[in-house]
């Protein structure tokens, strides 16, 4: 009988299906609305003015992020979205929630621990976050936890059948006990929790099994942990004839293994979660990556901000663990129905069962970008080219450009940021390739990218051995901006050629978040680049002049703000100013306060933001001027775009930056203008079938809730990424059929 892991395949199959029709809206269904923030808009003044200090007039953080997870979890019990697919969107507010805890409620305990009682722009202490945040995670949790029964008995309809130990036959049962004997029971360590063995250390977001025991003699009870070494090469899956059991049942049906001849009284089920905030002054610092991982060694052991555990464990077991861990046993503890640690749903999800996922997605090459042309020959000629990922492929277009770079005899130099990357990338094989070529190649690596540190710190090192110059940025600052500059020996001299995009150097995410990138060589930008890179690899301050580029912190969030005041100035009945942004999230109170200003003076603002948004639309007289979406899907949402009508003479700037105070105050970020006229056009197609979405968006009421927009009856419902995977694919295909019959010469114009 096979035993067989839970593993995804690492892309999927092409399939000859043709990917299903847009559902038409039969009838009308009820709307969704996702929770609204308790605190009431103030009223305005008698005059009819309104005080933008009041605190209600802003949304919170902690609370429109969490509000982000409800958007997410409705794709997973919304009946349109395929099976797998929905297993997916579960895992992923699971994930969600986990950073959340670690990094927000991490931090907002700090503070409620050093006696801090300020209150946010919105007027909740820190304790008040905590409290309101709560109360939405539980009812998040509540529904995930639901939905499992629901989305295993559908499963099962396919043949996936995710079941408990106990209710496989003999036979399977027998198959899996020598599957875990064989291949995972070497892994696992029991601890005793006695007078002679003190609470053992329980790792950050580890699953453990809480074991009560005593031996046949004896009446006394004793207390093992044993911790499920899920991640140490073991699935959280075991597959056995098609059956999907988890492997914490498997151990805990044979704990005999662990303790022979002993009696189990129960075994429960408890996991943990610890603060992720323990960044210390680099400032101090003599050795910035010596400081780096005494920081993950802190993280190790930093304090624990949450408990979950099933909801059948005993109450004394879960006031004990409370107190071991220093929790209030009360607001700290989560109870779950089903299963703890529901990210690892996504080993179901990965399953390669095409009719229960979204059509296959192949990225299109990028039109212009002819693979028989050198690229740079391309870029000078074509002139800039716009990225839209992942419909168009990162593999020829980003990842060709850096491989092209360090094969090139004529390119004498190559200078890059990193901030996050992959295993699978090949941008670090690149660079360490064009090294040995005998290129001058100098990289940024951000090592302190939350989560990814102990990666980067490998990067770094791995750079450093073949002799590429590796800096850490600029003390005080993380490097987030994702830039690349290549210096080439031209026919006319030395010519720099650029990419600047919204989303990192990193090959998996490339395939799945939506962002965007411009290629160019653009001799302003260029040396735009070069000042930004002398900046980083040395820290000193000079008055720095950039022409194109908007740096953060040294001009971004003043230009934005100028920019959004000239809206202001420029609104005319005849032509009303109209500024459009498109981000993660609008969380700077600054702009978000002179957003307002310009909506009471009759700009209209449309922002796509796909998390946090402190601004509330719909306020009378305020902010009636303001509409709000959230665009939920397949892809997640990435992109950083800023757009001005200014007067009819248009801007477009893309790039790493978000309307957050941490991006605009203490990270360096670069945004970019888009002068051609073509890519200009580009961007505001892309924008309009965003803002015509009747699929996927969701749009902010007053109150700071969300309603998902509804065909109408008789409309199709289509989602603002399938529309725009049609395109590409459109584009892709014209640009084939006229390579076909012009093979050389080929006119932008006639790719566009």
């Amino acid at each position: 009988m096979a035993i067989e892991l839970v593993r995804g395949p690492e892309e999927p199959k092409p399939q000859e299906t043709a990917p299903p029709p847009a559902r038409t809206a039969k009838t009308e269904r009820p709307p969704v609305r996702t929770p609204s923030d308790p605190v009431p808009i103030p009223a305005p003044a008698i005059d009819g003015r309104h005080d933008l200090n009041q605190p209600g007039y802003y949304l919170n953080r902690e609370l429109t992020w969490l509000n982000y997870c409800f958007r997410v979890l409705h794709e997973a019990e919304d009946p349109r979205t395929p099976l797998l697919e929905r297993v997916k969107f579960v895992a992923i507010v699971a994930s969600i929630l986990d950073e959340f805890f670690m990094k927000r409620i991490g931090g907002l305990k700090q503070q409620v621990g050093a006696g801090m009682h300020a209150r946010s722009v919105d007027g909740r202490t820190p304790r008040q976050q905590i409290d309101e945040a709560y109360v939405l995670i539980r009812e998040l949790v509540h529904r995930s936890q639901s939905l499992l029964p629901l989305l295993f008995d559908k499963l099962a309809d396919h043949g996936i059948r995710v079941t408990h130990y106990e209710r496989l036959d003999a036979k399977q049962r027998t198959a899996l006990r020598e599957y875990y004997f064989h291949n995972i029971f070497p892994l696992v360590t029991p601890q005793a929790t006695d007078p002679a063995h003190p609470f053992p250390f329980i790792s950050n977001l580890s699953l453990n099994l809480l074991v009560t025991l005593r031996y046949p003699t004896d009446t006394e009870l004793n207390l093992a942990r044993v911790k499920v070494p899920v991640g140490a090469g073991s699935p959280r899956f075991l597959q056995v004839d098609g059956y999907y059991v988890l492997l914490e049942d498997v151990m805990a049906h044979n704990l005999d293994l662990l303790f022979p001849g002993m009696i189990v009284e129960s075994c429960e089920h408890f996991r943990v979660t610890r603060n992720a905030n323990t960044e210390r002054d680099e400032e101090q610092a003599e050795d910035l990556l010596s400081m780096i991982e005494s920081e993950l060694r802190d993280r190790k052991f930093a304090p624990v901000v949450r408990l979950q555990v099933a909801k059948s464990m005993q109450t004394q077991h879960r006031g004990m663990l409370a107190a071991e861990l220093g929790l209030d046993e009360q607001a700290d503890v989560f109870e779950a129905e089903e299963m703890l640690a529901l990210a690892d749903l996504m080993e179901i999800a990965r399953l390669d069962v095409p009719a229960l996922r979204d059509p296959p997605h192949h990225p299109i090459d990028h039109p212009a970008l002819n693979a028989d042309r050198n690229i740079f020959h391309v870029i000078r000629d074509v002139g800039p080219i716009l990225l839209q990922h992942p419909y168009e492929s990162y593999a020829s277009s980003v990842e060709r450009f850096l491989r092209e770079a360090s094969e090139d005899p004529k390119v004498r130099a190559i200078k890059m940021t990193l901030y996050r990357t992959s295993a699978e990338s090949k941008a670090i094989t690149y660079l360490i390739n064009a090294a040995r070529n005998g290129k001058q190649v100098a990289v940024v690596v951000e090592l302190k990218a939350r989560f990814d540190e102990a990666a980067n710190i490998r990067w770094a090192n791995r750079l450093e051995e073949v002799g590429i110059h590796v800096t850490y940025g600029v003390v005080g600052l993380k490097t987030h901006c994702k830039v690349i500059l290549v210096v080439r020996q031209d026919y006319s001299g030395l010519r720099r050629y650029a990419h600047i995009g919204t989303g990192n150097y990193h090959a998996g995410t490339a395939r799945t978040y939506c962002d965007l990138g411009l290629l160019t060589c653009d001799d302003p930008i260029g040396q735009d680049l070069t000042e930004l890179f002398n900046y980083l690899t040395t820290g000193y301050k000079p008055n720095r002049i950039y022409q194109k580029l908007l740096p953060a912190p040294k001009t971004l969030k003043k230009t934005l703000l100028d920019k959004i005041e000239r809206e202001i100035q420029k609104h005319r009945p005849d032509q009303p100013g109209l500024i459009q942004f498109k981000m993660n999230a609008l969380e700077d109170v600054d702009i978000t306060r002179a957003l307002y200003r310009a909506a009471q003076a009759g700009v209209h603002i449309d922002l796509i933001v796909r998390d946090t948004c402190r601004l509330r639309p719909g306020i009378p007289g305020l902010s009636q001027h303001v509409r709000v979406l959230s665009i939920v899907s397949r892809f997640l949402e990435h992109t950083r775009l800023y757009y001005f009508r200014n007067g009819g003479d248009e801007e477009y700037f893309l790039g790493s930056a978000d309307c957050m105070k941490r991006n605009l105050e203490s990270r360096i970020e670069v945004i970019v203008p888009v002068e051609a006229s073509a890519l200009r056009t580009e961007l505001r197609r892309m924008l309009d079938v965003q803002l015509g979405d009747n699929r996927s968006a969701w749009e902010m009421q007053p109150d700071g809730s969300y309603v998902q927009r509804r065909a109408k009856r008789g409309q199709r419902a289509v989602g603002a990424q399938e529309v725009l995977v049609d395109r590409a694919e459109k584009r892709g295909s014209e640009a084939n059929r006229l390579r076909k019959r012009r093979p050389r010469g080929i006119s932008r114009r006639n790719l566009r």
